[in-house]
């Protein structure tokens, strides 16, 4: 490439290049989602369904976990994959067996099963 002489007009100056940054440490939650996940989690609290939860960040997923009990295996399991988001969805909802409920692109259709339990529930 030809470097101009008259200052930063069609030279090498024009093309600015971006420093490669670090990936982050772990992979987390971003605020809106953490907000509809906790908003549902509230829900299921009030509907006597859910008692306790536990969060997990690790460098490929984040993953939230709903407990009816505290001392055992998770109802409900919600886990972030971003490595996933240009194949099956980042999102996916787990059952207390570990079989996979839903998988998707967008949080609110991955947690919509568990709002639809949460309709019955309320409607008994």
């Amino acid at each position: 490439m030809a470097a101009s002489s008259g200052g930063n007009t069609g030279g090498s100056f024009d093309r600015v290049i971006a420093f490669p940054g670090r990936p982050p440490a772990q992979v987390a939650f971003e605020r809106d989602e953490l907000q509809r996940i906790l908003n549902l989690y509230g829900r299921m609290v009030s509907a006597g369904e859910w008692r306790d939860y536990a969060m997990d960040f690790a460098k490929d997923a984040a993953v939230f976990s709903a407990f009816r009990r505290a001392a055992e295996r998770p109802q409900t399991r919600v886990e972030k994959r971003p490595s996933l988001r240009n194949k099956q969805g980042m999102w996916t909802l787990f059952g207390e067996h570990g079989q996979i409920l839903k998988r998707g692109h967008e949080l609110a259709g991955v947690l919509a099963p568990v709002e639809r339990r949460l309709l019955k529930t309320v409607e008994d």
